[in-house]
């Protein structure tokens, strides 16, 4: 009897692998918003950067299996005996060469295929057709600035950027004359490369749409303006600030609304209808001389009052 009892260390491990499998089932269950896995991809080229995930993903899990079913048999099989000493073993120089090599390969490769994928996804130029958004970042939300019908964005200054200007733009600009701004809300054509203009007015934040497979720092002093996709499905999806940018970070988002090509269109001209018309009173205004007071006449000057008499 003797012969089998099992040490401490292996019936504590035992038991956790036993709990480990009756609670593994309700862990594993589908959340509504799925977030057990990656939600599904909706951007052109996002396939690439999930190929990549699902490769790291059983990668590790087999690694990890594998390690650790040879833990356990080492537990069991070396485990204390009675009246069987201790072994001392200096180790295996050609076994440790391979498992340096080995993982030293995987690393390798993986670098090389995810620089592949920043480059090719992520760093490439933008289309020449895209549409340009401009997005600032600010402790906690978003200012965009989208193109009107004309498609342009107006020019901008670094130095006019102001709490009265949010995107240093120049006033006189005929091209920003029908641009419009909105407050936490992006909206894009489906099947239309759209490219993201970021800044940040104060700490560093991140343009982040998990749908998308995309992330971004925004960096205060710095125009990025690498930062473009192509949404494939319409849909609502959510635009959130990934880094820690102070007490309100949590609620930092915007909406990311994917619309049809039709849908957009008329929002376009809407929009950017209210903007010229906006930006045509701003500009009469200025134009506009300033008010003058009305000349004084004898008849409505008062005469110069007394000057007070001290009693004697």
């Amino acid at each position: 009897m003797n012969r089998f009892r099992l040490s401490p260390l292996l019936r504590w491990t035992l038991v956790l692998l036993a709990m480990f499998a009756l609670v593994s089932p309700a862990a594993a269950e589908l959340r509504e918003y799925g977030l057990w896995w990656t939600p599904e991809a909706a951007t052109k080229g996002a396939h690439h950067v999930d190929n990549l995930f699902v490769f790291i993903f059983w990668l590790t899990a087999i690694v990890f299996v594998a390690t650790q079913a040879v833990y356990v048999w080492f537990l069991i099989k070396y485990r204390r005996k009675r009246g069987v000493p201790a072994h001392y073993s200096h180790g295996n120089n050609t076994l440790e060469i391979w498992w340096t090599i080995i993982p030293a390969a995987i690393f390798i490769g993986l670098v090389i295929w995810s620089n592949r994928i920043w480059y090719r996804e992520l760093r490439a130029p933008a289309p020449a057709d895209s549409i340009q958004i401009d997005l600032v970042s600010y402790q906690y939300g978003w200012h965009v600035r989208n193109p009107g019908s004309d498609g342009k964005l107006g020019a901008y200054k670094a130095q006019l950027t102001a709490k009265e200007n949010w995107f240093g733009t120049e006033p006189d600009d005929e091209a920003g004359r029908d641009d419009y701004q909105s407050e936490g809300i992006v909206t894009v054509p489906v099947g239309r490369p759209v490219h993201i203009l970021l800044r940040s007015l104060d700490v560093i934040h991140a343009f982040y749409v998990p749908e998308f497979r995309m992330y971004q720092d925004a960096i205060p002093g710095r125009m990025i303006d690498w930062v473009w996709f192509e949404a494939t499905k319409i849909g609502n999806y959510e635009l959130a600030c990934s880094q820690l940018c102070g007490s309100g970070h949590y609620n930092m988002k915007a909406k990311m609304n994917v619309v049809s090509q039709e849908e957009y269109d008329k929002f376009v001209r809407e929009k950017s209808k209210a903007a010229a018309i906006e930006f045509e009173k701003k500009k009469a205004a200025q134009a506009a001389p300033p008010a003058v007071a009305p000349a004084a006449t004898a008849e409505t000057v008062s005469p110069p009052a007394a000057p007070a008499v001290a009693a004697r």
